[in-house]
């Protein structure tokens, strides 16, 4: 019985302290965007060029 006379008041405030933290990241702006991160992974960036790689490979080069 002693123990949840200390584990309840922990529970507790670790509830509020969460429950705080997702408040203050909605009033920082932390979810404004849903949608780029997800649609980015639908777009390739294959018109961007490895670095240090200008020539281009040739089949009949060797």
């Amino acid at each position: 019985m002693s123990n949840l006379l200390l584990l309840i008041p922990i529970a507790l405030f670790l509830g509020l302290l969460g429950l705080g933290a997702f408040l203050w990241s909605l009033r920082s702006g932390q979810f404004d965007d849903m949608e780029g991160a997800a649609n980015r992974i639908l777009f390739d960036d294959d018109d961007v060029a490895p670095p240090g790689n200008s020539k281009k490979f040739h089949q009949g080069d060797s």
